[in-house]
């Protein structure tokens, strides 16, 4: 969480004077509000942050890397991530939203008006004559931040309290101020496409494992789009890396050495983020999750089939701008990918079961849908076996070879995919090829498939 876990640890350093942190906070949010007032706040206000994570409400934060000036499309949002903090089971969900995402967006003032872009834009049209007539919510100070939250809670079907928007110079002098962060890569990273500073491209080159970073490496690790590497250039390799460099820096900047380069970190960001979260935002959010573990946070994306990955919600095609880079969704509602993030937070009486689950395909034409929603469930904390084909049904149905030794996943199963559990034998029904006769098993049919793809 970059910009949130941050802040809230430097305005809590000692080392600052009240002066100081005043002065930062009217800059970066606009609110006027001082220290001594949040000191005296007692009793949090209904609707703020710190209330809603006193009284177990759940907290959603977007948070948005640009360019700046220096970059020549200074308020295209890089890099997109929906933040939803869950006090009731004390986990947070990242979830990666790719740039060439395109939406149909609804930002001015006539609600028939619709302008078709890619997702990236939408911090860019208030602060920009790109469209005429914005509508008065996404204009002033916060407008562009307030534009990009509308349209990235329409895909997710989420409201967002806050956001937070970092350029690049912010980031790179975030990192430096740091004394650099340490990243682990899962493979080699090599872009002989990666942009430059004077409008052209130069090549960049990073080895597989852990490696310390300075703030222009960690830059150019969360930037790469073009890797050689098909792991590494796929949209879930790319939110890989942007989320791995967040962590990185949320471990550095809550120890004893990160506290005392507060002073830096403030000059590093002072100018160069925006956000409409006030102190009060900050200090709720740090005090409740100065200790989460790592293993609490839940790293989603979505993503389109690539060459080293199944991908899940979207599509590599042409959904409106012509011959552009653009990624389309497969269900055109949003429906499939508001269900997903709205269970994302699986019980944890469910995953205390650990209960063996496959999923297979029985959809008739919808080839790929087992490895999509296999994708999907991976990061939840299910026990997932490599999906398989299977024979074609009308209805979903949940197959129950355990005699009923794991009910709760069985009745969450049922629950997402509106389906029916039957008891099943290693021989009854007749097992698909490659499919597992234990455990539960989900045959994927008809009525799954025609919504997974809103038709």
């Amino acid at each position: 969480m970059i910009g949130v876990v941050l802040m809230v640890a430097l305005v809590f350093t000692a080392t600052l004077t009240y002066r100081r942190i005043d002065d930062f906070l009217n800059t970066t949010t606009g609110h006027g509000l001082t220290l001594g007032q949040v000191v005296q706040a007692v009793e949090p206000q209904p609707g703020t942050i710190a209330y809603k994570l006193d009284h177990g409400q759940q907290v959603n934060i977007l948070l948005l890397g640009m360019g700046g000036y220096e970059n020549d499309a200074p308020f295209l949002t890089d890099s997109i991530m929906a933040v939803t903090i869950d006090p009731n089971s004390h986990r947070v969900m990242l979830a990666s939203v790719p740039r060439d995402l395109v939406v149909h967006m609804n930002l001015q003032t006539s609600p028939s008006s619709i302008w078709t872009n890619k997702i990236n834009a939408a911090y860019e049209v208030p602060l920009t004559s790109i469209i005429c007539c914005v509508a008065a919510q996404y204009q002033g100070r916060d407008g562009g931040g307030h534009a990009a939250e509308h349209e990235v809670g329409k895909v997710l079907g989420m409201t967002f309290d806050r956001y937070i928007a970092v350029d690049f110079v912010a980031f790179r002098d975030m990192v430096n101020a740091l004394g650099g962060v340490d990243v682990c890569l899962t493979s080699n990273l090599d872009d002989n496409e990666y942009p430059n500073y004077g409008h052209g491209y130069m090549p960049i080159h990073f080895k597989a494992g852990c490696q310390h970073l300075t703030g222009e490496q960690a830059l150019e690790v969360a930037r790469s789009r073009h890797a050689i590497e098909a792991d590494q250039s796929s949209d879930f390799g790319r939110a890989r890396r942007q989320q791995d460099i967040m962590q990185a820096i949320k471990a550095k900047t809550t120890t004893v050495n990160g506290f005392a380069k507060a002073p830096a970190l403030l000059d590093a960001l002072q100018k160069n983020i925006h956000t409409d979260m006030s102190l009060s935002d900050m200090k709720a959010i740090y005090d409740w999750g100065k200790n989460l573990p790592n293993s609490s946070i839940l790293r989603l994306a979505l993503t389109a089939p690539a060459p080293a990955t199944d991908g899940n919600f979207l599509y590599g095609g042409n959904c409106g701008l012509g011959n552009a880079s653009q990624l389309c969704p497969e269900d055109p509602s949003y429906g499939m990918i508001h269900k997903y993030i709205a269970s994302v937070f699986i019980d944890q009486s469910v995953l205390a079961e650990k209960a063996p689950v496959q999923i297979t395909n029985g959809s008739y034409t919808y080839n790929d849908i087992a490895n999509r929603v296999t994708t999907m469930f991976d990061p939840l904390g299910l026990q997932l076996a490599d999906p398989v084909a299977h024979a074609g049904s009308a209805k979903t149905v949940i197959l129950d070879y355990s005699g009923g030794q794991f009910p709760q996943t069985a009745q969450w199963l049922a629950t997402y995919f509106g389906a029916t559990v039957v008891a099943a034998t290693p021989s009854s029904p007749a097992p698909a090829r490659g499919q597992q006769t234990y455990g539960l098993v989900v045959v994927i049919g008809h009525d799954f498939g025609v919504r997974w793809y809103g038709l």
